[in-house]
């Protein structure tokens, strides 16, 4: 249960239900992370227009790798709800529930594309330890790897995303929907 206040769709009304009705019928349904949103629901929006572009705009990174490290991020800092969710996502790309339970136990524990344990690597680090050593680290082997500045700052913002959101959800007891399926990828 929420600890504050929540807006369900069936009591929405006016710009709010307008909202619910569009993430219903672009996304097939509203998630929790949206709801939590309703008592300001011009954040709704802005979140949503976020979260498009970080997750399903145009960028050198691709939607899997995306949405790995989304799991990642979401695995260091114990935010369950985003954890199922964008394992979810990724196992849609991935086909293999054995190897997507593995992301969401241990990364370091797959056999993945160097390009994709580094990272991974960065996600986790620039989570637990934001701004340290990240040039060196992290930016040169990444560039190694044949990224560009853009599919870096890509693959940063996404981080930078997901800690923002594993901080509202956990922050106000957002809780995970019965059924976690049912999103459009």
């Amino acid at each position: 249960m929420a600890f504050i206040e929540v807006i369900h769709e069936d009591s929405a009304e006016g710009e709010l239900k307008e909202i619910y009705d569009n993430l219903i019928e672009t996304r097939g349904k509203i998630a929790e992370v949206h709801k939590i949103q309703s008592l300001n629901p011009e954040s709704i929006v802005n979140h949503m227009d976020l979260y498009m572009t970080i997750m399903f705009g145009r960028s050198p990174l691709k939607r899997v790798q995306r949405e790995i490290i989304a799991v990642v991020v979401s695995k260091a800092n114990n935010c369950e709800y985003c954890q199922k969710h964008h394992a979810e996502a990724v196992n849609h790309y991935w086909k293999d529930e054995n190897k997507t339970n593995q992301l969401k136990k241990d990364y370091t524990g797959l056999n993945l594309k160097s390009l994709d344990m580094l990272l991974c690597d960065y996600a986790w680090e620039l989570t637990k330890n934001p701004g340290n050593e990240t040039e060196k680290t992290f930016i040169e082997p990444l560039k190694n790897e044949g990224l560009d500045d853009r599919a870096i700052l890509d693959a940063t913002l996404v981080i930078a995303y997901f800690n923002f959101v594993n901080r509202i959800v956990l922050s106000l007891g957002v809780h995970l929907e019965e059924s976690v399926g049912g999103f459009k990828y």
